[in-house]
């Protein structure tokens, strides 16, 4: 399967899919022009992923922002990984927010509660960069 890696930019997330390494990430803001046009390759690359995933699949999203037209798209790869649940893979969400942003978090939980992929909430310093996620 191929490898998606786009560097962050001040409008969109960085992101890194990577099946053979067992790598998924999402980090950053989202706030594209067009979240269609952004998002579209990474719901279609979930969507190829489903058909034959990792036995684990772990993926951390840790997002200090988005809009609207993201918020959708992350609900649609959040039902991408609920098919793979379904199929009998082991997923799982760690939903990363910074400390004290109670928005962030409730939102990771409202998603929680829509998808029947288990999240992990893990909260932390906002001066503090992970070192890896």
């Amino acid at each position: 399967m191929n490898i998606i890696k786009i560097e962050s930019t001040s409008k969109t997330p960085f992101i890194h899919l990577n099946a053979e390494e067992n790598t998924f990430e999402i980090k950053g803001r989202s706030i594209p022009a067009d979240a269609e046009d952004f998002w579209g390759p990474i719901l279609d690359w979930f969507e190829g992923y489903g058909k034959n995933p990792n036995e684990i699949t772990e993926v951390k999203i840790d997002l200090e922002y988005f809009n609207i037209s993201s918020s959708k798209r992350l609900l649609f790869l959040l039902y991408k990984l609920n098919e793979i649940v379904d199929n009998g893979a082991n997923v799982k969400v760690k939903w990363y927010y910074r400390e004290n942003d109670e928005d962030m978090f409730e939102v990771g939980q409202d998603y929680a509660f829509m998808v029947k992929v288990p999240f992990d909430f893990i909260e932390y310093d906002k001066d503090l960069e992970l070192v890896a996620m």
